[in-house]
């Protein structure tokens, strides 16, 4: 009875989730569906995203086909070796070619999982030697500062973008451009991290610094997309957010003539008919006077 009750409940519970899933819109069953063929991987927009995307997927349904073997095994261990009777089944002490071949196996595994994932790490590591587009990120306590170093401007300075306690810093890339980060903190280990990319790098300060901490992407999507620090940094750590605002190869032409004209970010933007402002992520409320002067850059 016990049993039958127990059944019954979950057949309730698969009735109910059919009838929620029917609930749903055809927008939400879209989405679910590119989540599942993904495996939950969210979407990249950068060529590098799409060969760790692979890795994911792939990674993934091996785990699965093996989970399924292991499943059926034990479920035919369960089935075939059920007792029978109160007869002592035939005890095997030692079965040589299993235990060779459950030694073997995992090992065939791991080197496999090893060797895509050393190819996949490689391709997303490889860099050009001539970048179209380089960017210096530098990172500090609790904020960030991106530098155009092939431009110049008004001031003679390469042109820069900082953020403030009151305003989130974009950071303005073309699209279909290889482009290279280079990194470097002021103090302490950050991460810069930007999820659409599916890859953040650790900023570790030292002799190599914006050296060693160096990668290039080429982002294929037109957008706004917030970055943030993922390394944990200090008490402010959650305050340093950023924006990556992705526009085509002219607009960003015209962004950067007219930072060099002088233009602030905010400016140049509304001349390219983008926001001025960032759109994904806004300032936190500072309410320490410290902290707002811990988010002013050094020298300022």
């Amino acid at each position: 009875m016990a049993r039958g009750s127990r059944l019954t409940r979950v057949a309730a519970l698969g009735l109910l989730g059919a009838l929620t899933l029917t609930g749903c819109d055809v927008t939400d069953r879209e989405f679910w569906v590119e989540n599942f063929v993904r495996w939950g991987w969210p979407e990249g927009i950068t060529d590098e995203a799409e060969a760790m995307q692979n890795l994911w997927i792939g990674s993934t349904m091996a785990a699965l086909i093996i989970g399924l073997v292991v499943w059926a095994l034990i479920a035919y261990s369960i089935i075939a070796h059920r007792k029978k009777g109160d007869e002592l089944p035939r005890q095997t002490a030692y079965n040589l070619p299993l235990e060779i071949a459950y030694t073997i196996a995992p090992f065939l595994i791991i080197a496999g999982l090893f060797f895509f994932t050393a190819v996949t790490q490689n391709e997303v590591l490889d860099r050009e030697e001539e970048p179209d587009v380089t960017i210096a990120v530098n990172a500090f306590k609790w904020n960030w500062q991106f530098v155009y170093p092939e431009t110049t401007g008004a001031d003679g300075e390469p042109v820069d973008t900082v953020g403030t306690s009151t305003e989130i810093p974009i950071l303005v890339l073309p699209v279909d451009r290889t482009i290279q980060f280079e990194l470097a903190s002021a103090d302490v280990i950050h991460s810069f991290w930007v999820p659409e990319f599916l890859f953040k790098l650790d900023v570790i300060p030292g002799n190599e610094n914006g050296r060693d901490n160096v990668f290039q992407v080429t982002v294929r999507e037109e957008g706004a997309y917030v970055g943030r620090c993922a390394e944990l940094c200090g008490t402010y750590h959650a305050y340093m957010n950023f924006e990556v605002r992705s526009v085509s190869p002219d607009e960003y032409d015209d962004y950067i003539a007219a930072r060099e004209e002088g233009l602030s970010t905010y400016e140049a933007l509304e001349l390219i008919d983008q926001p001025g402002e960032a759109t994904t992520t806004t300032p936190l409320d500072l309410v320490q006077t410290k902290v707002v002067e811990q988010l002013q850059p050094a020298g300022d």
